[in-house]
Order: structure tokens, then sequence, then C-alpha cells
């Protein structure tokens, strides 16, 4: 039985142009569901990781417009919240979808605590956008105000920046490795896990944000999985990229080594497509092997018929 670790985007139970509202979202999980139970009901152990940035933005505006009656909280708990949020909806519809299908498995979602390194030169220099957008002046008065750092965000207004440093190890990896031979469909390290660092034997939360499919990469290594999927919303990694026609080349199968000599020459946007690469790399150094594709096309990427394979 092949173990996949699969990487779905925020944005996948938030789509463009909805609100946002609770009944959106479950919509959308119970679409993502079905994708899922299919491939549980062809034999594969399913460890899902998710984004978190459309919900973890909506809290953040929710402890901001609240901070005067209740008191605001912490980055990290803000992720440990939308892991929950992500977590409760996942679960209930996959449950569902699972019972329909006549498949008794249980599904649990583990919040998820991810080491970095304190020394990491990300904390020298926050560069990841979060929560709402700002005019200048706002953005002036909440730094007086809170210390936080707000920086110009592609002409848009203006964005709190936090630091994204590497993630080093899944803390509960143990716990998720027993919960997956106890036939448990594991939810865990939703948006990038929680970010600690660790101080003699104790494990404290930091101001930041981790890539989630650098995470994924990292739940994929610690749990032995044979397979990372990243679902994006495009069918494959491409070459020049929206370059002009007849300029685009589609990725179809490739090796690190070859993979990180495209990053370099600029192939991949940060943000977008480039982390998603780096991900793979790291694993693929690792001995795993990632496919990147989207939700349409996975059961024939899984067959070597489309999407990116990088090993």
């Amino acid at each position: 039985m092949k173990t996949l670790v699969i990487a779905l985007g925020g944005n996948m139970l938030l789509q463009k142009g909805e609100s946002g509202t609770f009944e959106d979202q479950l919509k959308n999980a119970k679409k993502t569901a079905k994708l899922i139970a299919e491939l549980i009901e062809k034999g594969y152990e399913v460890i899902i990781s998710h984004g978190n940035g459309p919900q973890v933005g909506g809290i953040l505006i929710q402890q901001e417009k609240g901070k005067d009656e209740v008191p605001a909280m912490p980055l990290d708990v803000c992720v440990a919240e939308s892991q929950g949020e992500i977590g409760y909806m996942l679960q209930r519809a996959l449950g569902e979808e699972l019972m329909k299908r006549g498949i008794n498995r249980p599904v649990a979602t583990v919040v998820t605590q991810v080491l970095v390194d304190e020394k990491d030169d990300a904390f020298k220099n926050p560069t990841k956008p979060i929560g709402p957008f700002y005019s200048k002046k706002q953005a002036g008065k909440l730094t007086k105000e809170t210390g936080y750092l707000f920086k110009e965000d592609a002409g848009r207004g203006y964005r709190r920046v936090v630091p994204s440093p590497e993630p080093k190890e899944i803390v509960e990896k143990d716990a998720i490795k027993r919960m997956v031979k106890g036939d448990v469909v594991v939810i865990a390290s939703g948006g990038g896990g929680i970010p600690v660092v660790r101080r003699g034997n104790k494990l404290k939360g930091v101001e930041a944000v981790i890539d989630k499919d650098l995470a994924a990469a990292v739940l994929a290594e610690d749990v032995g999985a044979d397979m990372l999927i990243i679902l994006t919303d495009v069918k494959a990694v491409f070459l020049n990229y929206r370059k002009g026609k007849g300029c685009e080349m589609e990725l179809r199968k490739t090796t690190a080594e070859n993979a990180e000599k495209y990053m370099e020459e600029g192939h991949f946007a940060p943000g977008s497509m480039k982390p998603k690469v780096q991900a793979a790399i790291n694993f693929a150094r690792k001995g795993g092997k990632t496919i990147i594709t989207s939700p349409k096309y996975l059961e024939k990427a899984l067959k070597g018929d489309a999407g990116t394979l990088i090993e």
C-alpha cells in the first residue's frame, strides 16, 4: 500500500469570488473529500496537509476588529485556530464521504507544531505578507501601536509581513505515524504548521508563517511517505510560464538537479510555483517522489499520464 501526503491549497476551500462563509467552504471541502475518498477506495494510505492563507487572514481581521473587546491572540495561536477550523471541515466532509462508500475509517485532525531554527535568516528579513491590506497611514499607526512591520504589497496597499523560516521537523510525527498505523486518515501540518522553536526542553511559539508545501515535504519525510502530492490550480509545472504563445513548455518528468537549475534560471515565481518545486527538490533528495498537478488531473498524474513528476 502506497502512502501519499497530499498538500491542498487553502484556496481549495475558498474559491475566487466567494465571500468565505462556512457554507461556501464546507461545500468546497465536500468536493475535495470526494477526490481523497477515491484514492482511499483505490487502496492508497492518505495523509492530508493544507494551506490556510485565506482563513488565517480572516482570523487576523477578526483579531484586529475585536481587540478592544477581547484580547488579540498571537500569530502562532491564529495558525492553530485555522488548523482546527479547516481540519473540522475536512474531517467532517471526508468522514461523510467515506461512510457513503462503506469505508469504515476514522478521520482526525492533529494540531501540529513544526520546529524551526531560531537563528534562521528569515527572522532578520520578514517577507511573508499576511492579513488584510491597509493604507500607508493606517499601517504607520498600527506599527506605532503594535510594533508590527508593514510593507507595500503589489501596489494594492500595505500588509503586515512576518518571517517565513524553513521547517525542520514535525513535532507530532510519532503520534501521526501511530495514528496512520491504526487505520486513521490523518489531517496534519495545516497552514505549514504552528512555528515553534526549542529552548532547552521547552517549545515556544514564534511570530512566523511556514510555507505549507515545504512543511508538507518535511511531513512526507518524517512519516516515510512514498509520494508527496502537491495540488495547485495548474495542470503541471511549466517553463517560461505565461511568457507568450509558443514559449511555455510543460515539464512532465524531471530530476531534482534539473528542477533546481530551472529554478535558478527564474522560471518559477516566488510565492507561487517556486516553493512547490523547492519542496519537491527537498523530498527528492531524501529519496521521495513528488507530483505537482491540479485536482482535475490527479488520477492521470498517478498513472504517469499528466502532471509533473520530480524525483
